[in-house]
């Protein structure tokens, strides 16, 4: 890697039926990217006739999770009695802390056929003395969120601060996470005022000392380095994200994450045998994993 660049994470695509979901994070080489512990991109895909997202009741503890879309829309319906569409350029954030459990879905009147899918979903690890707080949801329609242009490139702050703006959401640790439009050969000077930074290209090209970067890769940048993104030829969707360094590990398994082993096993059986609690109007569920 260069004096800029600390590592390249590149995604593995996975077809889970009527979509691709590529995986950024965790990988092996790096678990986490600031609070970031989980960094999946949706699709593009459209969607055949009768086909659908269908991602049944499932629990969470120890984290927050935002879904921010491209195209499309997603259903959200959780233990707390939340209802909430998911749509371009707005944010559900969802609080998991002791447990929360929900469902993920195309609506029945989406399913005729032509509907585009795009979006990032992620995972943000709280901090260990929030992580057993009360479950909590925010929604944020796309026009409350805050937006400024610099150096030509757009930009939308959907958590934490950066450039000046701050987004919003009541989060829970130093956090930063922007969606970036780049016209052609545009360039940004990435924010320094968090240790651990990082870019994901969405579509397009980005170059960083010299260094091009496609579609797919999450780029991690050395902790204190100036650093620049330049566009390429064409226009780069980019989302900018990282924060302060996680305070010890975690660790993820399945849906859960937690700085303590023991209350995974404890999260465990409470799913297996029911304790966690219900999405009104559902009676279907994931089983736990083998």
């Amino acid at each position: 890697m260069s004096g800029t660049i600390e590592i390249v994470l590149a995604t593995k695509a996975h077809d889970i039926g009527a979509f691709e979901v590529k995986r950024a994070l965790p990988k092996r080489e790096r678990r986490h990217l600031g609070p970031f512990v989980f960094f999946d991109h949706i699709g593009p895909a459209v969607l055949k006739p009768g086909e659908g997202m269908d991602v049944r009741p499932h629990p969470h503890i120890g984290l927050a999770t935002v879904t921010y879309l491209f195209d499309g829309e997603i259903l959200h319906r959780d233990s707390l009695g939340f209802v909430q569409a998911i749509r371009p350029g707005a944010v559900n954030w969802m609080t998991a802390g002791r447990g929360i459990v929900h469902s993920e879905r195309t609506a029945p009147e989406l399913r005729g056929g032509g509907l585009q899918i795009h979006g990032i979903q992620t995972w943000v690890a709280l901090p260990p003395d929030k992580e057993e707080i009360v479950p909590a949801f925010e929604h944020h329609p796309a026009d409350t969120l805050p937006r400024a242009v610099v150096g030509g490139v757009s930009l939308v702050c959907i958590l934490g601060t950066a450039y000046g703006m701050t987004a919003p959401v009541e989060v829970h640790s130093p956090i930063f996470y922007l969606h970036a439009e780049f016209p052609p050969g545009a360039s940004l000077a990435m924010t320094g005022e968090h240790a651990e930074r990082g870019f994901y290209v969405v579509t397009g090209e980005i170059t960083v000392a010299g260094e091009r970067y496609s579609a797919g890769n999450l780029v991690v940048l050395r902790e204190g380095v100036e650093a620049t993104l330049v566009a390429g030829d064409g226009p780069a969707r980019v989302m900018l994200l990282g924060g302060a360094a996680l305070p010890g590990e975690r660790t993820i398994w399945w849906n859960f994450v937690s700085s303590d082993k023991a209350r995974l096993e404890r999260a465990k059986r409470d799913w297996k045998e029911g304790r966690f609690p219900k999405v009104p109007g559902e009676d279907e569920f994931i089983p736990l994993p083998d």
